[in-house]
């Protein structure tokens, strides 16, 4: 399980396969427990207490920010290079990467994009380029250190 967990994680947020079952074919015992009692059917889909607290952890940890992150777009050192070109263009890359993180905060503000919020009104934000500290839900890395 734990090998999985890794290899979700790496696939960028990807569903949690374990612990989940295809719908049962018409005819097997399985659909007809679906038929008679589609509560208990459904609950042999979900994860046990311990491996949902397992994944949920492992994701937590692996998904969280440090504070000394380099997001795309930025460099930890600004000696990094002394070619005018490459800087001139690593510039004019960070103006567009803040453009796009504009972009797509004007665009969580538009109610007539039925994806950008559902019901609890969470503005999408897996691809704003920059983030904070922490669990945040944005930011792209400029390396990753699993």
């Amino acid at each position: 399980m734990i090998i999985h967990l890794l290899l979700m994680v790496l696939t960028f947020g990807q569903p949690l396969k374990h612990g989940r079952r295809f719908m049962p074919e018409v005819g097997t015992a399985e659909y007809k427990e679906l038929e008679s009692n589609p509560e208990k059917a459904f609950l042999r889909t979900i994860c046990s207490e311990l491996q949902a607290l397992v994944s949920i952890s492992i994701i937590e940890i692996l998904s969280k920010h440090a504070s000394d992150e380099v997001y795309l777009g930025q460099r930890a050192s600004i000696d990094w290079t002394s070619d005018k070109i490459a800087l001139e263009a690593f510039e004019k890359f960070g103006k567009n990467l803040f453009e796009v993180e504009n972009r797509i905060m004007e665009r969580n503000k538009e109610v007539n994009l039925k994806n950008r919020s559902g019901p609890v009104n969470l503005p999408y934000t897996l691809l704003v380029p920059s983030s904070n500290e922490g669990l945040t839900g944005r930011g792209i890395p400029n390396s990753i250190s699993i």
